[in-house]
């Protein structure tokens, strides 16, 4: 009898794939979720964008297989992102590569990067994918803390004092996901510290950094970040561009090769239609960004934020991005009772903190990516309930 590969016994069916089954049959059922779970923002991209996307799928010649490591208008486009809005000089022959999504370049970095065998450092909570895709290849996953008596920054005493021997690779993430913890530069400047100090490649995923926030950082600010970091970026948030599939990795000439051998192994490359589209949204003015990223979710922050006051939830008002997190009340034995309890009664579809680790077991996580209209009507559902 033929049997799957044993890796499938390190991981389960992601969350939202396994959840999303149950809301399509509710809905079926004609209940009608109203879903506040997934970070897909609902927004369309620039005009100009969509424009230069037709333009180019309209032309006969626009069809073949393009190279891997992304045409030359795309990394330049990626290049000048970094300079207008980081103020960091990026060489776009060598150190930016384009990628199929950010979430595809942790898989090409880790197989990079790390042995089977050799550790990875994951915080915890953080996107369950750092973990899923560090088991399946064969890495050992250490967690490490993120607390809120500690702003969700690491806890370098803790992590000095941590067996360092055998770890590879840590994975860091600014402005934090689900936490929505900001971006700070004496974080940035210790995690390069310590990378350095202990020749640990440090991964700053950074999808981020232009939602609800006009102070926009890259721990490729930091002095010395080249020697020892890549930053992963994404188009998927700051210009809604979710189904496009287009991120970007940025590192030395020689993280950018050894990535860029992997990935050359496992695609083709990307239309070239998306590629020269999204180097047009790349160029999208601080009039688009303040309208589409601070904006507007800014208003849909205020919805979620009632939603938190009617659930009895502690939250943070300076936090940043496209969710609200907030500490849920001692009444609930965990996040999932009261999630199941907003889903099932109210037929409001939020996310359970646990599924971002044991430090999310008491946290819920509602997504601003609904219109402004749906959100108001999550509300007042939720307050019919829980009010």
């Amino acid at each position: 009898m033929i049997q799957p590969a044993q890796r499938l016994d390190l991981v389960q069916e992601y969350y939202f794939s396994r959840k999303l089954k149950e809301v399509a049959q509710m809905n079926a059922e004609g209940r009608d979720i109203i879903s506040l779970a997934i970070g897909s923002p609902d927004m369309p991209p620039s005009e100009k964008t969509v424009k230069k996307l037709s333009e180019v799928a309209n032309s006969p010649n626009a069809h073949g297989y393009q190279i891997t490591m992304g045409i030359p208008e795309l990394r330049t486009a990626m290049a000048d992102f970094y300079k207008r809005w980081y103020s960091v000089d990026i060489d776009p022959a060598k150190e930016v590569l384009p990628l199929i999504g950010s979430k595809e370049g942790i898989l090409h970095v880790t197989l990079a990067f790390v042995n089977p065998g050799d550790e990875v450092l994951v915080p915890n909570p953080s996107y369950p994918t750092y973990t899923s895709l560090s088991k399946l290849l064969g890495a050992k996953v250490v967690h490490y803390d993120l607390c809120a008596d500690n702003d969700w920054q690491p806890d370098f005493d803790a992590l000095e004092k941590t067996d360092l021997s055998k770890v590879k690779l840590m994975w860091t993430n600014y402005p934090h996901m689900p936490t929505g913890a900001r971006a700070r530069k004496d974080t940035y400047e210790r995690l390069v510290a310590f990378g350095k100090k202990h020749d640990i490649l440090i991964v700053n995923d950074n999808p981020y950094s232009f939602i609800l926030n006009t102070n926009r950082l890259s721990i490729m600010q930091t002095e010395g970040a080249k020697d020892c970091c890549i930053e992963l970026n994404s188009m998927s948030k700051s210009h809604n561009m979710p189904g496009w599939r287009v991120g970007m990795c940025v590192a030395n000439p020689q993280f950018i090769a050894w990535v860029l051998k992997v990935k050359s192994n496992i695609d083709s490359g990307t239309f070239r239609g998306i590629q020269l589209a999204a180097a047009e949204a790349l160029r999208n003015d601080e009039a688009w960004h303040i309208e589409a990223n601070v904006n507007t979710y800014a208003r849909r922050r205020h919805i979620a934020e009632q939603m938190m006051d009617v659930l009895g939830c502690k939250y943070d008002t300076d936090s940043v991005g496209m969710f609200l997190w907030g500490r849920i009340p001692e009444k609930y034995a965990n996040c999932e009772e009261l999630t199941e309890k907003v889903l099932h009664e109210a037929r409001v579809f939020i996310t359970p903190g646990f599924i971002f680790g044991s430090n999310g077991d008491r946290y819920i996580r509602i997504s601003l990516c609904a219109k402004d209209e749906k959100m108001q009507q999550a509300l007042e559902r939720i307050r019919e309930v829980c009010g």
